[in-house]
């Protein structure tokens, strides 16, 4: 289950994206996670060919869309020879099936295709395993017939009952992968735990935020090290710690995997000893992409999954990077340390080194207080 979904070509793959408009949902915000998700394709090497939208109070239980706007897509698939189609939200078992017998072509979700650009980034073993174990998880409720090759990874001989169909035999395969990849998990999660153990009389920074909005930058510029920083989605996998020092004051700064809207559960499980780095950080340096519209909501997102691992109520200092791509701030940023006492806003911009001097001050605060609370006694050489 190590590879991708799909192989990477040398000729470039072609999409047609989907979304279905909710209630509550303006036609902007759709357009919006629309544009994420072709970054999202893009990242993958995935060329956009054309987008669909259908306002529906809920997604049709067959095929996700209705009859007519299924036609204008099946037409599309077929007058530019589309590779696959793929939808801003999950689908079940059924409606793969029979949007796969309609349309003829590759079918897939958001998390199939985030789970897929995880598997293209992780590096370690740690994120390798991680990400295997989110896609056996994901793929056991879904077994289809393109997952029967599975079968073939074990000896024939003793695997198959009298009578038993080839998908249970995938089923009972793909539950000892999980077994066993969580055995190896296991391991390795006691191994950090012992290392973060050893780091309890250090304070501790975790840079947490939407996915590329500029942790890794941030991350660099305070390090000082060579620290893998693009504009991609999910630049940073595996979660990377850094010494850092201001006024001679050390302490570790790490970098952790960055969030997203409608991040699989099954990621968020998997990835549990990555967040354990939040968790157990002293600080959190929230960043946030001010230059976009939907700012407020990605904050929102990042809180929701902080909230999820009890890591809300850190001293928090909320970072609004990109500060560079718009000509003012915006007025709601005045607003935002109403709404958590323990978080401070800073606005920045991390590519053009924009107030770094206001942020390292308000990081060096926090970092004083919690390390004077460790080393009472410690006195500045």
């Amino acid at each position: 289950m190590k590879e991708s979904y799909y192989s990477t070509k040398k000729i470039q793959e072609t999409a047609v994206l989907v979304a279905v408009i909710h209630p509550f949902q303006t036609e902007e915000m759709t357009q919006a996670y629309l544009d994420e998700l072709a970054f999202l394709s893009e990242t993958l090497g995935i060329k956009t060919v054309a987008t669909f939208t259908q306002r529906l109070d809920a997604p049709d239980v067959k095929t996700f869309v209705r009859k007519g706007k299924l036609a204008e897509i099946q037409a599309t698939v077929e007058a530019e020879k589309v590779d696959m189609v793929i939808f801003d939200d999950d689908l079940n078992p059924s409606q793969v099936r029979n949007l796969e017998r309609d349309l003829e072509c590759k079918i897939l979700d958001r998390s199939l295709l985030i789970l897929d650009i995880f598997a293209l980034r992780a590096k370690t073993a740690q994120a390798k395993t991680q990400v295997e174990l989110a896609q056996y998880q994901y793929v056991l409720p879904r077994l289809t017939r393109m997952w029967t090759h599975l079968s073939k990874q074990k000896g024939g001989i003793g695997m198959r009952g009298p009578g038993e169909k080839e998908l249970e035999t995938d089923r009972r395969i793909i539950k000892d992968k999980i077994t066993l990849l969580r055995q190896k998990l296991a391991k390795i999660d006691q191994q950090n735990t012992t290392q973060r153990k050893n780091r309890s009389q250090q304070v501790r920074v975790a840079l947490v935020g939407y996915t590329n909005v500029g942790k890794s930058t941030l991350m660099r510029l305070f390090s000082k090290s060579d620290v893998y920083a693009q504009n991609e989605l999910f630049a940073t996998v595996d979660s990377t710690v850094r010494k850092v020092v201001i006024q001679n004051i050390p302490f570790l700064m790490t970098d952790t995997v960055g969030f997203i809207r409608k991040l699989p559960t099954t990621l968020i499980e998997s990835f549990k000893s990555t967040l354990d780095e939040v968790r157990e950080a002293d600080i959190l340096i929230h960043v946030a992409d001010v230059s976009t519209p939907f700012c407020e909501e990605q904050i929102q997102t990042v809180n929701k999954t902080l909230l999820e691992i009890g890591a809300l109520d850190k001293p928090t200092v909320l970072v609004l990077n990109k500060i560079d791509l718009l000509e003012e701030v915006p007025a709601w940023t005045s607003f935002i340390e109403t709404d958590n006492t323990n978080t401070e806003v800073v606005v920045v911009s991390a590519a053009k080194k924009q107030g770094l001097d206001v942020l390292k001050d308000q990081v060096f605060k926090l970092v004083t207080e919690k390390f004077y609370k460790i080393f009472p006694n410690y006195v500045k050489s």
